[in-house]
């Protein structure tokens, strides 16, 4: 289980670190046409993916250091979520790419999920 995880966190670590790179530095994605196109092109005029970006770096940077986890799982899962959104309801060829993210962050989050327990405690104390 733990080269399991080791693998997983790599793989998804390298993913969003060469992709949050790829939006810092070239600042776009592949050309798309239609809705995507627009959608994407205005995300990357107002350089919304630049922020998006520098937190898939961070993420991706954090899973793959092995440090702080729990941390990368937290920045990267509404990113994942997007991506997920906008494969399903505009952009229908990324739903494969889309499907591989998901799994293996939910693989993680279940690999660490001690770390999450906190969350879902039903009446937390402030310190």
């Amino acid at each position: 289980m733990k080269i399991a995880v080791l693998v997983v966190r790599i793989l998804l670590g390298l993913a969003f670190f060469g992709g949050g790179l790829n939006h810092i530095i070239n600042g776009h994605t592949q050309p798309m046409t239609g809705d995507a196109g627009v959608y994407i092109n205005l995300l990357i005029t107002t350089k919304y993916m630049t922020i998006v970006g520098l937190l898939e770096l961070i993420g991706g940077l954090l899973l793959l250091v092995g440090r702080f986890v729990p941390l990368g799982l937290t920045i990267l899962g509404p990113i994942i979520v997007n991506i997920m959104l906008f494969s399903i309801l505009i952009f229908h060829q990324g739903i494969a790419v889309c499907a591989i993210f998901v799994v293996l962050e939910a693989f993680l989050l279940w690999a660490y999920r001690l770390s999450f327990r906190g969350l879902f405690d039903a009446s937390p104390e402030a310190s």
